[in-house]
């Protein structure tokens, strides 16, 4: 990763506590004896029912919120209730604009990360596995970007990869805790979904002879290829199965820590050599392009149109490092699908603000704009960081941030598990993004997603720097909210709101 720009499974939704669909609401101003001798008027008159039509029940959203100042997280709120009008801020919800399906989110179980949560006393490493990828008091996180290989964030030097020296290819550093740690996760929630990228081919296949930095050399594109066929198939083997695959972590990113210049033309070529050699093997592992920032997407487009005819190259992985999410749009207006595959938080100038500026430049970045240009994925970097951001032997700035950050036995939840959550809890594999309007990035801005059950998923920030009331309407029925400055809301509802 570089030094990030700005601050910084299926999941299973929590039980609907709205009035179920068929409920029948009297007014309040009649009694149940005139209830009683309205009905026997009717059934001697030879009726079935009462007088009229009846009346559509009431939807009311469930309603989850993070703010700003941390009193609130992920936390219910009171339910809103489809029975307003639309405010001048309105968030109209359209399910007849159907866009791309959502696939998951989650982060990457470094090796540092995977030291820190493995050292962790094992009630307290059982109950956080649970809080990442669990359902119910869970986030339910299901996809993982996995390292194939050493990266900035090993646990301790030396960096490595799987055949450091040519002939004697093995993943046991892998097998030390970054593989116990994947089996557990996926003990906690089988519906994960992996994505492994490497940072190096070993350096004996580069023309710089080691990890950090150089190229891969085109003498060695059928080693390579075969290398990382072995890699896939020992992490099948050690009950780790991938189905995504980057070739290349940054490839415009050459750096004193294992990297691996490539260019999209050299990227296309390995890309025919590598898709022979999985076919050959059997191995219906799907491939992304690039995994780099967004302000380049004429790389990925290059590498695309060059690989048209490659079924299993599916689309472009971007990082947060540089340009803005809308560049994705290029790729998915294209015809191809786009993840979103890395973004580190960092503290911000005044500390205290860390947990602020991160709710709302990641929600804002990451999970509204990135998803609204196509994205299927929202990743963020390490699962778990330390206390200085570490361990790690390459470039912060200022300090990284994970997920969650473990000091000795203590376990902090950061900003990020809980945008995470308002995402992955409530936003199922498969569910559909869907039209919304919203406002311009530093305003109130929102994603909407139609579950496979039919059921809704809004996510709405409120950017701006006071509270700001909006209304959700669908279907010419409308809720209203406020949501104060910097925070987060997640509103569920089952189905399209009675007019």
């Amino acid at each position: 990763m570089h030094d990030a720009q700005g601050p910084p499974r299926r999941a299973r939704r929590l039980p609907r506590r709205s009035r179920p669909a068929h409920a029948l609401r009297l007014p309040r101003s009649r009694t149940a004896k005139a209830v009683a001798a309205a009905g026997a008027l009717l059934l001697a008159a030879g009726g079935y029912g009462l007088a009229g039509p009846a009346q559509a029940a009431e939807t009311t959203a469930e309603v989850w919120i993070t703010t700003a100042d941390g009193s609130s997280k992920l936390a219910p709120a009171a339910g809103a209730a489809f029975d307003g009008s639309p405010q001048q801020t309105d968030i109209a919800v359209d399910t007849g604009e159907r866009a791309q399906e959502f696939t998951g989110a989650g982060a990457s179980v470094t090796e540092a990360s995977a030291r820190l949560i493995s050292d962790l006393p094992q009630g307290t490493r059982d109950s956080l596995m649970t809080d990442l990828f669990g359902s119910g008091a869970g986030i339910g996180l299901d996809y993982l970007r996995q390292p194939f290989g050493g990266t900035d964030f090993v646990a301790e030097l030396p960096y490595y990869s799987y055949e450091d020296q040519q002939g004697s290819f093995s993943v046991d550093r892998d097998r030390a805790e970054i593989l116990p740690l994947l089996n557990q996760a996926l003990g906690v929630n089988g519906d994960i979904r992996v994505m492994a990228t490497p940072w190096s081919a070993p350096g004996w296949m580069k023309d710089s002879g080691k990890l950090e930095g150089g190229g891969l050399a085109p003498e060695h594109y059928g080693d390579y290829a075969d290398y990382l066929v072995k890699a896939l198939d020992a992490y099948a083997e050690a009950g780790v199965p991938v189905d995504d695959l980057t070739v290349a972590n940054e490839p415009l990113f050459e750096t004193s820590y294992p990297s691996m210049g490539m260019s999209a033309a050299e990227q296309a070529d390995f890309l025919r050599v590598l898709d022979g050699r999985l076919a050959a093997a059997g191995l219906g592992t799907q491939l992304f392009v690039y995994d780099h920032n967004w302000d380049r997407p004429d790389y990925p487009l290059e590498v695309l149109d060059a690989t048209g005819d490659l079924d299993r190259v599916q689309g472009a992985a971007f990082h947060c490092y540089g340009g803005s999410p809308e560049a994705q749009q290029q790729v998915r207006d294209a015809g191809h699908r786009v993840f979103f595959t890395e973004c580190s938080g960092t503290d911000s100038d005044d500390a205290s603000r860390t947990f602020a500026d991160t709710l709302k430049w990641q929600t804002e970045n990451l999970v509204i704009r990135s998803l609204r240009a196509g994205s299927e994925t929202v990743v963020i970097w390490n699962l778990a960081l330390d206390s200085g951001g570490g361990p790690h032997f390459g470039h912060c700035g200022t300090r990284c941030n994970g997920v969650v950050e473990v000091d000795g036995g203590t376990v902090t939840k950061n900003a990020e598990y809980y945008l995470l959550g308002h995402v992955s809890k409530f936003v199922d594999r498969g569910a559909v993004r869907v039209g919304s309007t919203t406002e311009e990035p530093g305003g109130v801005q929102n994603v909407v997603f139609e579950n496979p059950d039919g059921s809704r998923a809004a996510v709405v920030l409120n950017a701006t720097g006071g509270a700001r009331t909006f209304s959700v309407t669908e279907n010419g029925a409308s809720l209203t909210y406020e949501l104060p400055a910097g925070a987060v809301a997640t509103f569920t509802w089952p189905g399209a709101p009675a007019a």
